[in-house]
């Protein structure tokens, strides 16, 4: 009867103190208000963002930042040109370099294209840039949406869905007459 009950007195319930070292696991790192990031590349400015509040989860193992009340980025091209995108919401996922930019994306190039969706997905390494959501481009050849944008940051390169709008087509005479 001693033995069971110094066992019973042994084997107590940990689930509250296993729950609060999980949840301190999953706690950012720090948060940081109305910042701005210079990032570089052999000296010279690649991108500046900037964001009301940023949260760093870089402890985690997947490692990531959070914009939670948007984010806009300047970017600049080759020729030094500014490109930007605003989002009410962005995560940046630190080891694979993929960026997630949620409501009411806007992208809008230099010479004046401008892209609008829901939400975008922007690989870095690649340069590219996807969503699966309904998006809208405009510039001086085209002004279309559609449901799926798969295409590289100069949207030279690009695949849809099904395209409702008006796109310009130039036709060259064949040289063969």
């Amino acid at each position: 009867m001693v033995f069971t009950m110094a066992l019973s007195f042994s084997c107590e319930d940990s689930t509250k103190e296993l729950s609060e070292i999980i949840k301190d696991r999953q706690e950012a790192l720090g948060t940081a208000a109305n910042i701005r990031m210079v990032y570089t590349d052999s000296t010279k400015i690649q991108a500046i963002l900037t964001a009301p509040k940023h949260v760093d989860y870089t402890n985690l193992s997947f490692r990531y930042a959070e914009f939670p009340e948007g984010l806009k980025v300047i970017f600049y091209d080759n020729l030094e040109r500014e490109n930007e995108v605003i989002a009410d919401y962005g995560i940046l996922y630190n080891d694979t370099r993929l960026v997630d930019l949620r409501g009411n994306v806007r992208l809008q190039s230099h010479d004046g294209s401008l892209l609008t969706t829901s939400q975008l997905f922007w690989d870095a390494e690649s340069e590219w840039l996807f969503t699966e959501k309904p998006f809208r481009f405009e510039d001086n050849d085209y002004n279309f949406e559609a449901l799926r944008l798969d295409t590289n940051k100069e949207f030279t390169k690009f695949q849809t869905g099904s395209l409702i709008g008006t796109v310009t087509v130039s036709e060259e005479k064949d040289s063969l007459q």
